[in-house]
């Protein structure tokens, strides 16, 4: 067992160092000038370059459904393939500029993802809960609530990681459980982590460009409370009707009572290790290192580093045990990182004709966004299918220029009553972050911990809705509502 462990380490850690290069085969052999670097490629490219981005949805969505064996044994080429498809003939016909905008990307958004990602997932899978814990409708209800409540102090990725297994070993002898790991995605995995930049990445990049620490706490605290109130209330209804069916049809044995225990509680110090040196990332600006023209910051490789060890560090001294009665394998960060090296190849075009605002070929789409409830919606449908960090920070940079501000004005602007607060702003920045956040939980590939909790459900048994069954079944019914409520009281 021991050895298999090792093998599937020395695979991840092999995929990481290569995942920068994933669709770059001819990447090394291309050199050029760092004065390329401010090319906006958003103003020259046409819509339909993102088709492999779309490919690349499409097969997450039906690939799994329509041909699941193969899916399953090939994910990797299928993520490889879109990947190549956009990343080729951009080579050919943009060279330098290509190259600088794939490694810039790679280097500076997704090999920091992966790290963060799988630095939580091994620290957090290193904790253990035991006992006598029935997933009964009360039980799920007080576990789905905990979870939110952690999501915004370790992260959606941190809180999902600690509280699924739990909730899945509650609920082993349940029949319907599928609605159990949805209403997880929903609270735990995105809609908690709106209080801090700890949270979830978009509001994390906020921090990172002079957003105070905790705006977002007494700003978006009302925003998630109504929505988890709701959602919580809804969830107890419906999980109470199947635990009825269930307990009615066969009645549920009552097993001997053992105390709760929980183990490896020394990660929680690993955890803090991770928090505190994502806060220091956000304050310590020592200066940065180019490579290939793209800046490096020193903080930012500190972060990451130290995120390693630490992960490191609790693959040591956490006993297999532990590991073992979680059900712990690197699978689930696996899938999540080939699939999200293709999504953030591809998602490349779709992003720079954001960001080329009105001069691209989304103008209609970028000048059709003027109130708060268009940014709430807006930020939050296209975070639904794009990556949630870049969106925010796309539609971030458009408020800026839109109200003539720069970054250094935005703790003043923000400072409600007083003379250089700007409400318009406000009401701005408050729109994008919720929608940013609480839309990520529209689609499994909203917020990358969506598809590691359905991966781990999956692993443990429990059939999963396909990414069209969750979104039809699931979150269009019962979120969109909630964020219909959400716009009138508060938009």
């Amino acid at each position: 067992m021991l050895r298999s462990k090792r093998k599937e380490m020395k695979a991840f850690w092999g995929f990481l160092a290569i995942s920068p290069f994933v669709a770059v085969p001819a990447m090394t052999c291309v050199c050029f000038a760092a004065g390329d670097a401010g090319h906006d490629i958003g103003r020259s490219i046409p819509v339909w370059t993102v088709i492999p981005f779309g490919g690349m949805l499409l097969s997450i969505a039906l690939c799994p459904l329509l041909t699941p064996r193969f899916w399953h044994h090939h994910f990797g080429k299928v993520a490889a393939f879109w990947a190549l498809a956009f990343a080729v003939p951009f080579l050919i016909y943009f060279r330098e500029i290509a190259v600088y905008e794939i490694l810039h990307i790679m280097l500076v958004d997704y090999v920091p993802f992966i790290i963060l990602l799988w630095g939580l997932f091994t620290i957090a899978g290193g904790i253990t809960v035991s006992g006598s814990l029935r997933g009964t409708p009360v039980m799920n209800t007080m576990l789905l609530l905990i979870g939110t409540a952690l999501a915004s102090l370790v992260g959606t990725t941190g809180a999902s990681m600690i509280m699924i297994r739990p909730v899945l070993r509650a609920n082993k002898d349940r029949v319907k459980k599928a609605h159990i790991v949805c209403f997880f995605i929903f609270l735990v995995a995105n809609i908690g982590g709106a209080l801090t930049p700890l949270g979830d990445p978009p509001l994390f990049l906020g921090f990172l460009h002079n957003v105070p620490f905790f705006w977002v706490t007494t700003s978006l605290l009302p925003h998630m409370l109504l929505a988890t109130v709701i959602l919580l209330a809804m969830f107890f209804v419906i999980d109470r009707y199947f635990y009825g069916r269930e307990e009615a049809a066969v009645p549920l044995q009552e097993e001997t009572k053992t105390p709760i225990r929980i183990e490896g509680l020394y990660n929680l110090l690993f955890l803090a290790g991770v928090i505190a040196v994502i806060l220091v990332s956000g304050y310590w600006r020592p200066g940065h290192i180019s490579v290939y023209g793209i800046e490096i910051q020193y903080q930012n490789l500190l972060r990451d580093a130290v995120i390693i060890i630490l992960g490191l560090v609790s693959l040591y001294v956490t006993p297999q045990r532990l590991r073992q009665a979680n059900d712990f394998s690197w699978w689930p960060i696996l899938e999540v990182a080939k699939l999200f090296a293709g999504i953030f190849i591809t998602i490349i075009p779709a992003l720079a004709i954001l960001k080329a605002g009105s001069q691209g070929s989304l103008a209609w789409l970028v000048t059709s966004v003027n109130t708060p409830y268009d940014y709430f919606w807006g930020s939050g449908i296209l975070s639904s299918f794009l990556d949630n960090a870049p969106t925010y920070l796309t539609f971030f940079n458009m408020i800026l220029g839109r109200l003539g501000l720069t970054e250094a004005m935005i703790p003043a602007a923000l400072a409600t009553g007083t003379a250089t607060a700007n409400p318009q702003f406000i009401a701005y920045l408050t729109g994008i972050s919720a929608g940013s956040v609480f839309m990520g939980a529209n689609t499994y590939i909203g917020n990358a911990p969506n598809f590691m909790v359905k991966s781990i459900a999956e692993e443990a048994g429990v059939k999963m809705p396909s990414f069209f069954g969750y979104m039809f079944k699931y979150s269009i019914p019962i979120l969109i509502p909630v964020f219909i409520i959400i716009t009138y009281v508060f938009f």
